[in-house]
């Protein structure tokens, strides 16, 4: 099976892949041989033009881990919370819709980073977490540096009923339970690395999401 990654900046996304996307009129396609991460930051950064663009590449598992060697990367997790009645677990940070996470800390294994955040975040004990779902990477600026952010994100349980707590320290104002019926909420003002998440875990049947592939 051919390998796929999408890579985002802001609410653009670059699709790392070895073979032409399915929708490819939607796309615009980069060069390979020249691609330069911090060059294409610097030019999508303030565009707005064009929202989807791929890269063809041979082996787009070697292309990601050349384009990690040419930035600083920093590691982050968060888990996808659902309890007893089936609802997940979203926080409001921002402005946005997002679900909890946050960087690894010195010594930390991603999955540990991911309970820890979560709990933090949203002032509840995870009960128990489970299986990886997916790998989202973003890239952004941090005092004046490109940097690319790889997100590890699990599977998580809940079976309490303790009182959510927003983290207002780092920005959360809200924190909810909602059912697969109220996800359009979320995915109406969200990031797209949020809908990978989603998507993953079969949360968007019949509702409206950007390209996937």
């Amino acid at each position: 099976m051919a390998q796929k990654y999408r890579i985002y900046i802001n609410q653009k996304v670059i699709l790392l892949t070895e073979g032409a996307p399915a929708h490819s009129e939607n796309y615009e396609q980069l060069d390979a041989q020249t691609f330069d991460l911090k060059k294409i930051y610097a030019q999508l950064n303030n565009s707005h033009q064009q929202l989807y663009y791929f890269v063809l590449c041979k082996d787009a598992k070697a292309f990601l881990r050349k384009i990690k060697k040419s930035v600083t990367v920093i590691e982050a997790a968060g888990g996808l919370v659902k309890n007893q009645k089936g609802d997940y677990l979203f926080i409001f940070r921002n402005g946005k819709w997002d679900i909890p996470k946050g960087k690894l800390e010195k010594g930390e294994k991603p999955k540990q980073s991911a309970v820890r955040e979560v709990e933090e975040e949203c002032g509840i004990a995870i009960g128990k977490c489970g299986d990886k779902i997916i790998n989202t990477y973003h890239v952004y600026t941090m005092k004046g540096e490109v940097v690319l952010k790889k997100t590890y994100w699990y599977k998580m349980k809940y079976k309490g009923k303790a009182k959510l707590v927003p983290q207002t320290e780092e920005g959360i104002t809200d924190v909810k339970w909602l059912s697969k019926n109220d996800i359009a909420t979320v995915t109406s003002n969200t990031f797209p690395s949020i809908i990978d998440v989603l998507w993953k875990r079969d949360l968007l049947i019949d509702i409206p999401t950007p390209l996937l592939e």
